[in-house]
């Protein structure tokens, strides 16, 4: 197991395996912070319920912004451009869970409930890590995560409160974001995973985060007297 802690002028020593796979993470985090608000910014910022959402929506979206400038900077200072994820398409998105659109405020509320949790655990894993610029670029972030995170749960559970068919739309939502959350973790048994833990770049395997996810999340669900989905329903990746 690699325990070295690495700056950026470290790199020119290090093995290029350790190089290709920082590349590889640094992209798909970029992608995963600029895809947040491309799922929602264009029908959920004009039609939040109030002007206070309203504003808590750009607030998101812009700190998000800012999470994948912080990324590609990253990116940028290894040679790895990432400004083309700017302009991907939702379809080319890495994960599932960002190759679609948010039209409606419960999907909103349960995004940042269930999906923007997923975010503070992959922020998590570079914690401690091996690379410390990204270590302290991310200490910077997950404040704000913890925040998106803490709205949705609050707008999530508001929705559950008022029954009837406010109830049913916020466990509809729960029910399409519940197995994508579960998805964002990857493969139990990806041999990529087992590399970023060798190399000092995340702690934990695919499965452990997932299970620690759901140890998580399933109590705050039946607290908002909403069902938790079957875990193995409409997963892609197991």
């Amino acid at each position: 197991m690699f325990t070295d802690v690495l700056e950026r002028e470290d790199l020119g020593h290090v093995d290029p395996e350790y190089l290709a796979l920082l590349r590889r993470v640094l992209r798909i985090q970029a992608d995963c912070e600029i895809g947040g608000p491309h799922l929602y910014i264009e029908h959920i910022l004009p039609s939040a319920p109030t002007k206070g959402t309203q504003l808590k929506v750009a607030q998101t979206a812009a700190e998000e912004v800012d999470h994948f400038r912080k990324i590609a900077r990253l990116a940028g200072d290894i040679g790895e451009d990432v400004s083309d994820v700017l302009s991907w398409s939702n379809q080319d998105r890495y994960l599932e869970a960002f190759r679609t659109t948010i039209t409606t405020w419960e999907d909103f509320a349960v995004f940042g409930f269930l999906i923007d949790r997923v975010g503070r655990y992959q922020l998590e894993e570079f914690v401690d890590g091996s690379y410390a610029p990204l270590d302290r670029a991310v200490q910077t972030m997950e404040p704000e995560e913890e925040g998106h995170i803490k709205f949705g749960m609050m707008e999530t559970a508001r929705l559950a409160l008022r029954a009837g068919e406010s109830k049913e739309r916020a466990q509809r939502a729960l029910d399409t974001w519940y197995p994508r959350a579960l998805d964002m973790f990857g493969r139990s048994d990806s041999p990529r995973s087992e590399l970023f833990r060798k190399w000092g770049l995340k702690r934990r395997s695919n499965e452990e985060q997932r299970v620690q996810y759901m140890a998580e999340v399933n109590p705050l669900i039946e607290k908002m007297g909403l069902t938790i989905p079957d875990p193995l329903v409409g997963r892609h990746y197991l």
